[in-house]
C-alpha cells in the first residue's frame, strides 16, 4: 500500500527498474505530478471486530454512513490464501434461510458457498436481502448461534444502497449485518477489491477474535 500526499491510497502492482505501476483507491483527480508517495508499510487489510457490525463502509473498511470512525482497532489482511479443503471444518450445520423453497429443496449448511445465479430483475437480491431479514428470529438466540451477514453492493446506485440500509435498519437486521458498497460512482479499483473485504469479514472470526 501507498499513499498520495493527498490522502488518496494506491497499491503497488508493477515494480519496474524506474517506474512503479500503481492502482489508485480513489479519485485521481487529487493527484497531480510532483506530490509526494511514501509507503505505508502494509498489505491491504481491513479493520475487523464487533465493531463493524451495522455499518456500511467501503471496500477499504471506511464508514460512509454518517455515523463517527469505528472503534476496531484490530485489522485483518485481504489477500489471503483460502484453507484448503483438508483444514475446512465440514459442513454439519443447517442455515435456515426462511424461504421455504430453498430450505426443503436445496437446503444449504452453514460454511457452504452457494451461488445464486438468474437473469436481470429475477429477484435474486430480494432472496439475499430476505435471508438477512429472516436471521432476525434466529440470532434471538444465543451469541454461538448468532449468524453474521455480510452484503457488498458492487456497481448498484448509490440511491438503491440507501434504501437496503433503510429496509435492513426498519427490520433491526443491521445489528448483526456488515455492508459493503463499492457504487456504480466508485473508482474501478474499489468495485474490485470490495467483494475480496467482504470476503475477509465474512469469516466470522474476523468479527469475533477482538472479543475472545
Amino acid at each position: 500500500m501507498v499513499e498520495f500526499s493527498s490522502g488518496v491510497k494506491g497499491i503497488a502492482l508493477n515494480l519496474e527498474n524506474e517506474n512503479v505501476g500503481i492502482v489508485v483507491f480513489g479519485s485521481d483527480t487529487a493527484i497531480k505530478e510532483g506530490d509526494l508517495v511514501k509507503r505505508t508499510g502494509s498489505i491491504v487489510d481491513v479493520p475487523a471486530g464487533k465493531a463493524m457490525l451495522g455499518r456500511v463502509v467501503d471496500a477499504l473498511g471506511v464508514p460512509i454512513d454518517g455515523r463517527g470512525a469505528l472503534s476496531a482497532h484490530e485489522r485483518r489482511r485481504v489477500e489471503v490464501k483460502a484453507p484448503g479443503i483438508i483444514e475446512r471444518k465440514s459442513v454439519h450445520e443447517p442455515m435456515q434461510t426462511g424461504l421455504k423453497a430453498v430450505d426443503s429443496l436445496v437446503p444449504i449448511g452453514r460454511g457452504q458457498r452457494e451461488l445464486i445465479i438468474g437473469d436481470r430483475q429475477t429477484g435474486k437480491t430480494a432472496i439475499a436481502i430476505d435471508t438477512i431479514l429472516n436471521q432476525k428470529q434466529l440470532n434471538s438466540k444465543a451469541d454461538s448461534e448468532t449468524l453474521y451477514c455480510v452484503y457488498v453492493a458492487i456497481g448498484q446506485k448509490r440511491s438503491t444502497v440507501a434504501q437496503l440500509v433503510q429496509i435492513l435498519s426498519e427490520a433491526n437486521a443491521l445489528e448483526y449485518s456488515i455492508l459493503v458498497a463499492a457504487t456504480a460512482s466508485d473508482p474501478a479499483p474499489l468495485q474490485f477489491l470490495a467483494p475480496y473485504s467482504g470476503c475477509a469479514w465474512g469469516n466470522i472470526s474476523a468479527i469475533m477474535e477482538c472479543t475472545h
